[in-house]
């Protein structure tokens, strides 16, 4: 048999390669550690490819005067000076601005008056109702605006309507006229918008329990209370989300701007995607379109980091 000082040893040694060992292999924590990372390399990936990328490039063509075609000549901000003073422009942007109310606040107007009455009223067929206010985000909206063009247009059909109804005196070109064609262009938005958002607040209308409204019934609380105490403060999570949306489809619309009235009359509805499109492959100053191009990325980014603050601070 061995002597107790032999297995001493022994045991001292297995346990300096056991330690050994550990120290080499690495922890289960470690592992676990890098795991989700691993997982989101992929996404990552293509992230910073299809728009991370991209996004720098533009940042650095923004830097120069360039024509896509020969050399480009460094001139450092003065691209970003000429969005600030070039009253066009400007003018875009405001224009932009403008269609924010037509994008997203009108629809989000809208959403909540039909969410609450379908909601209260408990109609039939409410999934039906949804399948068809959700159609104008399905169609393309190239095809939108050839069909509004048409109905816009002087003879088309809502001058038609107006003066059948003895109102010709209404009638006008109204994608033509330099006061009416960016509220004309808006309401084509604000069609398309509005089924989005009542979908989506009809979503977070009927999670809210019954109970909130017995309670308030039995309170005294009438339709209009109970829609300012109950309805609007449970969904507006669902609000945030679809400002968020609507927001950044107003501020980088093109496709009905290009296809209904190509920024005109005169540049009534040009809008700064519709001029980063223009100077770019229309002018040949494609510096000064990236330049825009970030000016409004910053924008966009700014103005629903805005939002979304504002809907936390009304959670908490």
């Amino acid at each position: 048999m061995k002597s107790s000082s032999t297995q001493a040893a022994e045991l001292g040694a297995a346990a300096g390669v056991a330690r050994q060992r550990r120290r080499r292999r690495p922890s289960v924590n470690s592992r676990s550690g890098l795991t989700p990372y691993l997982y989101l390399l992929p996404a990552f990936v293509a992230y910073a490819a299809f728009l991370l990328y991209p996004l720098i490039r533009a940042g650095q063509i923004s830097l120069y005067e360039w024509d896509g075609l020969s050399l480009a000549t460094f001139v450092g901000f003065d691209n970003y000076v000429e969005v600030l003073t070039d009253p066009e422009l400007r003018a875009s942007f405001v224009h932009a601005l403008v269609l924010i109310f037509f994008y997203a606040v009108l629809p989000v107007i809208i959403g909540l008056a039909l969410g609450a009455v379908l909601q209260r009223a408990r109609v039939r067929g409410l999934a039906a109702f949804r399948t068809i206010v959700f159609l104008p985000q399905v169609i393309a909206l190239v095809v939108v605006a050839i069909a509004w063009r048409q109905i816009y247009a002087p003879d088309g059909t809502l001058n038609s309507v107006l003066t059948s109804l003895g109102l010709q005196e209404l009638a006008r070109p109204w994608l033509g006229d330099y006061l009416l064609a960016l509220p004309a262009v808006g309401l084509i938005g604000t069609w398309v918008q509005t089924g989005l958002v009542t979908v989506l607040l009809l979503a977070g209308m009927s999670r809210i329990p019954g109970d909130l409204y017995e309670a308030a019934r039995l309170d005294g609380a009438g339709p209009v209370r109970e829609f300012f105490a109950v309805t609007l403060p449970a969904v507006r999570g669902e609000i945030v989300v679809a400002l968020t949306l609507t927001i950044i489809a107003a501020l980088k619309t093109f496709d009905l701007i290009y296809v209904t009235t190509g920024g005109g009359p005169g540049n009534s509805t040009s809008v700064p995607s519709y001029e980063v499109f223009r100077r770019a492959f229309e002018l040949g100053q494609v510096g000064s379109a990236a330049a825009i191009a970030i000016v409004l990325t910053v924008m966009i980014f700014l103005i629903n980091l805005a939002v979304n603050r504002i809907g936390e601070r009304e959670d908490a």
